[in-house]
């Protein structure tokens, strides 16, 4: 996938607005440690190309985004994390940062993967355009590195309209529907565990678990229905803890709000912290998911 990247940058590196560098341009016999340390002090992207062989890696996460992270809390750096397959990128220092492809819906999830890498692309351009008065510097990609313009300093303000609101009303229940029918096919079929997923139309799913692990079956079973663009009052995307609800009663929700800058979830359930803060697509998917399985005795790890 390093490699894929490389050839979707392609455009970015021919007009100027990135140069690259990642570890494999150290030649022979050269000191791994100093020209690395001596790129990560000069550089002004970091990309952090998160996977579960990055994450398990001593020297990609201990050591090169320890230094990043380092750059980055004094104002120097860009971090961007780029989800190449699914982890647990979520508990890692990265979950501070906005992801690519579109949120963080990992690389090998997409069913044309040279469309994610596009979006990853776009989006590297779009940060460029917003420093385009900066003057390229010698800049690098690694497994983990990679400098375009100081891009850090800028942000564009923008306004969105209806158009904009419906399309991530879309988006975000397609990344929370997708995760679970994938995350339902996960658990199904493991011991004394099933699970069942079922479209009910194009903006709307349900989804039950059974634990059979438990002593008493009703406690160990639980069921929603997923739905997008509800009736006014119900929530831009909202959930009844009970299998085929209809599309007129609701448990909880996420409605679709909006700074200066970026559209986003907030939700109206689960405790007050998790109202007060905003949610990308995939963290309102996995938060969603957590509660879901909570309910029939199931939890992460």
């Amino acid at each position: 996938m390093l490699d894929r990247l490389h050839t979707h940058l392609v455009m970015l590196r021919r007009d100027g607005t990135i140069a690259q560098w990642y570890d494999r341009d150290i030649m022979a016999g050269g000191d791994i440690d100093k020209e690395v340390t001596n790129e990560l002090s000069q550089c002004q992207l970091f990309l952090a190309l998160a996977s579960p062989d990055f994450l398990n890696s001593q020297y990609c996460y201990e050591t090169e985004m320890t230094k990043a992270l380092l750059r980055h809390d004094a104002g120097e750096i860009t971090i961007v994390p780029i989800i190449l397959e699914p982890c647990d990128w979520l508990s890692s220092p990265l979950a501070r940062f906005k992801a690519l492809p579109r949120d963080g819906k990992a690389i090998s999830e997409w069913p044309n993967q040279n469309l994610a890498f596009l979006d990853v692309v776009n989006e590297l351009r779009r940060l460029a355009s917003s420093a385009r008065s900066a003057k390229p510097t010698n800049s690098g990609l690694s497994s983990s590195t990679s400098k375009p313009n100081a891009l850090a300093k800028y942000r564009v303000k923008r306004a969105f309209d209806q158009i904009d609101r419906d399309d991530f009303r879309t988006h975000a229940y397609e990344v929370i529907r997708d995760h679970f029918e994938k995350s339902t096919r996960e658990l199904d079929g493991g011991e004394d565990i099933r699970g069942r997923y079922q479209s009910m139309g194009p903006v709307s799913f349900t989804c039950t678990i059974v634990n059979h692990m438990m002593k008493n079956s009703r406690s160990g079973t639980a069921s929603i229905t997923v739905h997008a663009g509800g009736r006014s009052g119900l929530g831009d995307i909202y959930f009844s803890h009970e299998a085929n609800s209809p599309g007129n009663t609701a448990n909880g929700s996420f409605r679709i709000d909006a700074d200066d800058y970026h559209l986003y979830l907030r939700a109206d359930f689960f405790d007050i912290s998790d109202s007060k803060r905003t949610w990308s697509p995939i963290e309102a998917a996995n938060r969603l998911w957590q509660e879901f399985i909570g309910r029939a005795g199931i939890t992460y790890g």
